[in-house]
């Protein structure tokens, strides 16, 4: 479903396949493709890294090659969606999706540039709640009018982000408030990171346990089970057929193109990153802008692609699983890991002490996706909505 609006029709694509032996999955043209392109794109990054070439188109092949990757991850979500439900693709894909991310703002934070690091971190939960929920919400109104998706996920996934942010804003508030606390900023940003990893993994079989039974589909005001495990309106269900028989992938093989895909971004991160610097002084880009606007989009090309794609195609409920499970991992994981791994990475006295206006855009960020999600229902305007709110933000920090 993410990759069918390109290239030839799912009839054609039956026709187009390549057999391995032994049993061995099949790969269409279109698989092909994404996979060589993948490929080429990191190659390009690399080889612009070690030939040290120019600093910023050097940052902007790796921003593509980042870009492409995300094309991969989006085909083998689109494997594992109707085997495991909205709520595990979900955590599977943003776990795997985040990779990309972390490893930036790990490589960022090696080299000291803290101000790229806090900004990635609020800029990447902005791109996901605001931006890319804003165009999903565009994109599939414009094409499917008002459409569906499960309130009680949504609504759950909402008070778990808001949850997160509020955690994430209290070494922010110690400081600002000049709290006793005040002068153990970094002694309250450990405490909180490993109490928002314990959160996590206690949140995941919340998150997952109640998915045994049938899904439910919503019609009108009524309710009705045993339709598709990823689809919450009749649409959605024809929808998620579809995705299903544009071809399946073994589960081992989606997982594993995932797992390569972060590894790949590893590599492609580091590049990116000893790019980053010089590309912005280069470019006259202040850090703080280029953390929020410029990294987190780069960064969360994943959520870019997968969600506004399964929108397009009607998938709601995979959709907003898709991409309000990437700022709740973002909170609740990322920032703590970064956190912690200071340490390691030479940067003992970093915290999660953010600027008033970063603290300010994550509680707004909070607050708009519960409401935008609450009723379980999204139009092109709501959507647009959230991506002036995101312009707003943005223009704010244009100058720092």
């Amino acid at each position: 479903a993410v990759l069918a609006n390109f290239g030839p029709s799912e009839e054609q694509e039956k026709h187009v396949t390549t057999t391995h032996t032994e049993g061995l999955p099949l790969l269409s043209r279109k698989d092909r493709i994404v996979i060589s392109v993948t490929l080429a794109a990191a190659l390009a990054a690399g080889v612009m890294h070690f030939a040290h070439a120019n600093a910023v188109l050097a940052f902007i092949v790796a921003a593509l090659a980042l870009a492409t990757l995300a094309s991969l991850v989006g085909r083998s979500v689109e494997a594992l969606g109707g085997r495991l439900g909205p709520a595990a693709t979900g955590i599977l894909q943003t776990a795997l999706g985040n990779l990309p991310e972390l490893f930036v703002i790990l490589f960022a934070l090696k080299a000291g540039l803290y101000g790229v690091v806090k900004a990635t971190i609020v800029g990447s939960i902005l791109a996901n709640v605001l931006l890319v929920l804003g165009l999903a919400f565009v994109v599939g109104g414009i094409k499917h009018g008002r459409q569906r998706f499960a309130a009680d996920d949504s609504r759950t996934l909402g008070l778990m982000f808001t949850l997160a942010v509020f955690m994430l804003a209290v070494p922010s508030l110690t400081s600002a408030m000049h709290t006793p606390a005040e002068s153990h900023e970094r002694t309250v940003s450990v405490i909180v990171s490993i109490v928002m990893l314990v959160l996590f993994a206690l949140s995941l079989p919340a998150t997952l346990g109640n998915k045994k039974s049938d899904p439910v589909v919503h019609t009108g005001h009524e309710h009705s089970r045993g339709a598709s495990p990823i689809a919450a309106s009749p649409d959605s269900a024809k929808a998620a057929g579809a995705a299903r028989a544009h071809g399946e992938w073994p589960l081992a093989m989606a997982i594993g193109m995932l797992a390569a895909a972060g590894i790949g971004a590893a590599f492609v991160s580091e590049w990116f990153v000893a790019a980053l610097e010089p590309a912005m002084h280069a470019a006259g880009i202040n850090e703080v802008f280029a953390g929020l606007v410029i990294v987190a989009i780069a960064g969360n090309a994943v959520e870019n692609f997968v969600g506004i794609q399964l929108a397009a195609r009607n998938q709601m409920d995979f959709a907003v699983q898709v991409v309000l499970q990437s700022p709740v991992q973002i909170a609740l994981t990322v920032a703590p890991i970064v956190c912690l791994a200071a340490v390691w990475m030479g940067q003992p006295e970093f915290t999660l002490v953010f600027s008033p206006l970063l603290l300010a855009a994550l509680i707004m960020s909070a607050l708009v996706a519960v409401l935008v999600t609450f009723d379980g229902e999204s139009n092109w305007f709501e959507g647009a909505v959230l991506i002036a709110l995101y312009v707003a933000i943005a223009t704010a920090f244009w100058w720092g």
